[in-house]
């Protein structure tokens, strides 16, 4: 077992998650297809191995740590770019089922190339603007957890994610500075949306030692017919 590979399973057993051989393969082989396809389209600007490890894989995997994920059946990951952090959860938690939601339709191409290579199963990944998405049925109120990485500021990330989360789920933002500015700015949206706010834990990189927040907010009733807006409006005029 190389250096990398030994300093990440030792992070993640200190936070009492084993990975088998099987799941270890499954890593390497994204971070191979994340670096070959990052030369054909912009999905990173981390490609250095350890970085990815830490950075990328880590980080993503750190939801875990906060959210129980064996109890979790089902996830929706909006604005998923290269597919953080859905695609390690998957990895280490096989039984979840992933919505992978992204409006470029290149980085669904590779999730897909991605999912397929790594022979996931229940993994769905879907081109479209998350106010579009949000409005199949399906997928509106369904899920018992979703989540964003560093997508946009938390008063329009509530427009974009909760009309995903079924009622009693939960929404973690995972971002790096502190979102308590956020937070403030994000009231009216939470109750427009029917979301309210649990917690926001902090965590810091190991290596790195970079910040990391999640804040995670609880869903309480039915997203109301007239949310999300139309595609654009919660960019352009946030509900502040």
């Amino acid at each position: 077992m190389d250096q990398t590979i030994q300093w990440f399973t030792e992070q993640l057993r200190s936070h009492q998650i084993e990975l088998s051989e099987q799941q270890l393969i499954q890593l390497e082989r994204y971070y191979e297809l994340l670096v070959e396809w990052n030369e054909k389209m912009n999905l990173t600007g981390i490609t250095e191995r350890d970085a990815v490890y830490e950075k990328h894989f880590y980080d993503s995997i750190s939801l875990a740590f906060y959210v129980d994920m064996k109890s979790k059946r089902n996830i929706a990951d909006i604005g998923s770019g290269a597919g953080f952090p859905s695609i390690p959860l998957k990895i280490v938690f096989p039984h979840l089922q992933v919505l992978i939601v992204d409006s470029l339709n290149k980085r669904i191409g590779f999730l897909k190339h991605l999912v397929d290579q790594l022979g996931l199963q229940d993994v769905q990944c879907v081109h479209g603007r998350a106010e579009d998405v949000a409005r199949l049925p399906q997928y509106r109120d369904a899920f018992e957890l979703v989540t964003a990485r560093a997508v946009a500021r938390l008063a329009v990330l509530n427009e974009f994610c909760l009309p995903f989360v079924a009622p009693g789920g939960v929404f973690a933002s995972m971002k790096g500075a502190s979102l308590s500015e956020e937070l403030q700015e994000a009231k009216f949206s939470l109750k427009e949306l029917k979301g309210k706010f649990v917690q926001e834990h902090e965590l810091q990189l190991p290596n790195e030692r970079s910040e990391r927040h999640i804040v995670c907010i609880q869903k309480i009733g039915p997203t109301p017919n007239k949310y999300p807006r139309k595609a654009g409006t919660p960019m352009k005029e946030p509900l502040l």
